[in-house]
């Protein structure tokens, strides 16, 4: 058997993609990645891009570029519209195809539920056109209320709320809080440091709530003490991107709700109509493998996996491991061996929030301020894919640290 005689698609060009794309470099197959971006996104730095820390094209790399000397490899940038499983084709924007074995890494959307104005007026964040757009519009916001002549309206444009504790949450409430006290130090000196507010609203009853109890205190003690108003047992009722109503009978003169508060399996999942998850992930095998279809795999945010009874949680090394382990199993497959079963290795958490500070739990070990927070650096600056961009990022860090400023705060939309 020659190395064309199969042909693998892989879904995504995420976390879970590119590693599965990599791992099956001495695959004896054809190995196609179809993404509707030309790049790789490094997403948990998007909050960066969105508070004016970092470039888009800092967080991002060309897919191309990362694989032009993988011989087997080729991409197509498309949209994927529809799967039919049953008779292994692929529609895309870019025309029809077939496959030998699939992957589908196609990550997660942002879940909007049910309240009035949320959907039209919250702001996602998911890509990177997303975290341009709360850039665009926080900074806007700020050049508004200083000339605002009317109290509430200058209240409304300077409070920045975020719902949704988790890291996501935690990490934009953080770094808000920093950008607010930048830009009003050096761009606005003529307004009060205390007509600035942020808030981070969280349903349940603590912060990081699938961190250790003790972790998910001192991540609330930082936030507080950085000048977060932090409202736990506190949810969204409703939002027309002027008032801001909550569950505690509060109108809050808001212009800014961004929405980190819950994601949903693609719709390209439900259409197929298997078994998902409440939240619209395939239900996989403990291979991976998508029922009925042995030679298709769906992995990362695509997947709902449980271990002894809990779902493992919409992380990067969740989708890094699965990629590996889904590459390594169709591999076994064109060698005519039996697919593995996926082992999950915990690495830890990390959250930060702001300068100096974050929580981490790694190898039982807890961490908490300033050692979390340069392992957080270490850890996020290594998975950056590019030499180049690890060492823009590093500058900017670097820039920031020492001189505490946020030079990307420039306002570009191509609407406007």
């Amino acid at each position: 058997m020659n190395r064309w005689d199969k042909t693998v698609v892989v879904v995504g060009g995420g976390f879970g993609g590119l590693r599965a794309v990599k791992a099956l470099a001495k695959a004896h197959a054809k190995v196609l990645l179809i993404d509707q971006n030309n790049y790789h996104l490094f997403q948990p730095l998007l909050y960066q891009v969105a508070t004016a820390g970092l470039e888009p094209e800092q967080i991002a790399k060309p897919i191309r570029s990362i694989f032009g000397r993988q011989g087997n490899f080729d991409f197509m940038m498309a949209k994927v519209e529809a799967l039919d499983l049953s008779n292994r084709r692929i529609s895309t924007t870019a025309g029809d195809l077939g496959y030998d074995y699939l992957i589908l890494a196609v990550g997660a959307s942002t879940w909007f539920p049910g309240i009035p104005g949320l959907a039209h007026h919250a702001l996602p964040l998911k890509t990177l056109m997303d975290a341009i757009s709360i850039r665009n519009h926080v900074l806007r916001c700020f050049e508004r209320a200083s000339s605002a002549r009317d109290p509430q309206t200058q209240e409304a444009l300077l409070t920045l709320a975020v719902a949704g504790a988790g890291p996501t949450g935690v990490e934009m409430a953080g770094a808000l809080s920093e950008l607010v006290r930048v830009v009003q130090r050096r761009d606005y000196p003529r307004m009060s440091s205390k007509a600035f507010k942020v808030m981070l609203l969280e349903a349940a009853g603590s912060v990081l709530p699938g961190f250790p109890q003790s972790l998910s205190q001192a991540a609330l003690d930082i936030l507080r003490r950085k000048g977060v108003e932090v409202r736990l047992g506190v949810s969204v009722q409703g939002f027309d991107g002027n008032i801001l109503g909550l569950s505690s009978g509060e109108q809050v003169p808001c212009n800014t709700l961004i929405w980190a508060a819950g994601v949903k399996g693609q719709g390209l999942l439900q259409a197929l109509g298997l078994q998902t998850s409440p939240n619209g992930r395939l239900i996989v095998e403990p291979t991976l493998q998508i029922p009925g279809h042995p030679e298709a795999y769906a992995i990362g945010d695509a997947a709902h996996f449980e271990i002894d009874g809990k779902t493992l949680p919409m992380m990067a090394p969740v989708a890094i491991q699965m990629g590996e382990l889904a590459a390594a199993n169709i591999m076994r497959q064109l060698e005519g061996e039996r697919p593995l079963p996926f082992r999950y290795r915990d690495p830890g958490l990390l959250a930060t929030i702001g300068k100096n500070a974050a929580v981490a739990r790694i190898h039982g070990l807890e961490l908490k301020g300033f050692p979390a927070w340069v392992v957080w650096l270490l850890v996020h600056l290594l998975a950056i894919v590019g030499f180049r961009n690890r060492l823009m990022v590093l500058i900017n860090w670097a820039w920031d640290y020492l001189f505490y400023d946020r030079e990307d705060r420039i306002i570009v939309d191509p609407r406007r």
